[in-house]
């Protein structure tokens, strides 16, 4: 499924729309606010109650930290799942309850792969690559994105940085960081979304 990207109007996220979730907070003081991270193109297409979306992340060094999503928990408790389209995805998921991570876990992703956000779960995109990054997503198309968790301790659990994985001190209890390799494509049945 191909759409012209170029005719479409994008969601846009600037440097000024990531609030405090970035982890090089003084390389964001002298930033850009206008700079834009990534693109959202959002309800492409529809089928069986689930929408299709695209995002483009760019190849961009946020300080010493790897572009990224803002990230994402849903309110409505629906899984996610995204295809790599073009590029190179790490995907960062972590659930937690009464604000303790009960799991944490990165998927990477090349062009083609899958990766599945079961329900409950945070997750955020990190473009690790020197090449844009371009994903599609289905998702129930009453889905609700809420921000609040990750922006209120200035981002998720860990931090993809040029140093690798750093943990976010404003998280009690983080657990070691596990990798989970990804699905090679996406299934044909997409109903337990």
């Amino acid at each position: 499924m191909e759409f012209d990207l170029t005719k479409l109007t994008p969601e846009i996220r600037a440097i000024k729309d990531m609030g405090s979730v970035l982890y090089d907070k003084e390389w964001q003081k002298t930033a850009d606010p206008d700079t834009e991270l990534y693109y959202m193109y959002r309800g492409l297409k529809e089928k069986n109650n689930l929408r299709y979306d695209i995002t483009v992340i760019f190849p961009l060094m946020l300080g010493k930290e790897f572009n990224k999503t803002k990230g994402h928990t849903h309110t409505n408790e629906c899984g996610e799942i995204y295809i790599v389209l073009e590029g190179e995805a790490i995907f960062l998921l972590q659930k937690e309850k009464n604000d303790i991570i009960e799991d944490v876990y990165a998927v990477k992703a090349k062009q083609g792969e899958v990766c599945i956000v079961p329900s409950l779960y945070s997750h955020i995109t990190i473009n690790p690559a020197t090449k844009t990054l371009k994903m599609a997503n289905w998702v129930d198309k009453e889905m609700k994105n809420s921000y609040k968790g990750i922006q209120k301790r200035n981002g998720a659990c860990y931090f993809y940085t040029t140093q690798g994985w750093i943990k976010n001190e404003n998280y009690k209890n983080v657990l070691a960081l596990r990798f989970e390799n990804p699905q090679p494509s996406l299934p044909e049945e997409l109903s337990f979304l």
